[in-house]
């Protein structure tokens, strides 16, 4: 088969699943007896359009993630016994600056982000995602998680690493950097175009784990999603807590981690992880800032 060939059997292929209508009878192998929240996940496509419906529910999954990820801090930003947390205490977001980072999130999620979740599950079918039952286990749920975190690192730490170059971070990246004391919604204002760019770090491990390793089944993709973001808004959160996981998690970057890096304007790309920045020599400074930070400086000894 030519390559011209291929490429229209497969965007033939795709225009077909776009138009996909539910059917749990052809979801569910026969003999198998789904569990009562498998019976429920497939009544939500039951004769209705399955790519639009999974975008509208992977819209709703992002949207009560993201923000209900955030109330927790926004809540701490008006109780004066959590100020002592604060990675930047002697900032303030005033409330234009909220409300202009809330509209442009908004735009951005319903018109960038919003259609890449409903052409998600068509490039998914494509490459062989398991949309059917039984559900996978939790224990092959939290693996594969974990592996997407990793990629996702790796391809956002270098991704990051090209937006702090030249004309891309004063053209593009710049738009993120307007506030230099991160706080919890402010993890998806960007411009557009890195939008796009970083989100395909989160949409690619999953794709190349199923293309290459093993099967990804639908409802993973919507956990990990919420794991991500669980994450990210945390990263940019500007607090650091006792209880983070930075503590108890010595490569989970955290929020001191991604904090210095707005501060300062460099250093610390990756998004998750510690260990790509310390093999590559891009957080010296942020190890010197943070023991500065904390206290666990060594002191100078004394002229004699």
């Amino acid at each position: 088969m030519s390559n011209k060939t291929l490429a229209t059997a497969l965007l033939d292929q795709f225009m077909a699943e776009l138009k996909t209508t539910g059917v749990i009878t052809s979801a569910v192998p026969k003999g198998y007896s789904p569990t009562w929240a498998e019976r429920a996940w497939f009544s939500l496509f039951e004769g209705r359009n399955e790519a639009v419906t999974f975008g509208i529910i992977t819209f709703a999954v992002h949207q009560s993630v993201y923000y209900g990820r955030y109330l927790p801090y926004y809540i701490c930003d008006y109780v004066p016994a959590m100020r002592k947390y604060k990675l930047q205490p002697d900032k303030e977001i005033s409330n234009a600056q909220w409300w202009k980072c809330l509209q442009s999130l908004l735009l951005s999620q319903v018109f960038v982000q919003l259609p890449m979740m409903m052409l998600f599950l068509p490039v998914a079918r494509l490459i062989g995602f398991d949309c059917g039952a039984p559900f996978p286990t939790w224990l092959r749920v939290v693996f594969q998680v974990c592996v997407f975190f990793v990629i996702e690192d790796f391809y956002h730490y270098w991704a990051h690493r090209l937006f702090h170059y030249g004309i891309f971070y004063k053209r593009i990246h710049k738009v993120h950097h307007e506030h230099t004391a991160p706080f919890g919604i402010a993890a998806e204002y960007a411009h557009p175009l890195e939008t796009a760019v970083l989100g395909q770090g989160t949409i690619a491990g999953p794709l190349l784990f199923n293309y290459f390793i093993e099967q990804v089944h639908i409802t993973t993709m919507l956990i990990w999603i919420a794991a991500r973001l669980w994450q990210t808004v945390e990263a940019h959160c500007g607090y650091d807590f006792p209880w983070s996981m930075s503590h108890w998690l010595p490569f989970w970057a955290g929020a001191s981690h991604h904090d210095y890096h707005h501060m300062a304007f460099v250093d610390n790309f990756a998004s998750t992880f510690r260990w790509w920045d310390r093999i590559f020599g891009t957080d010296c400074r942020y190890q010197v800032y943070e023991a500065r930070r904390t206290g666990r400086e060594k002191p100078k000894p004394k002229a004699e």
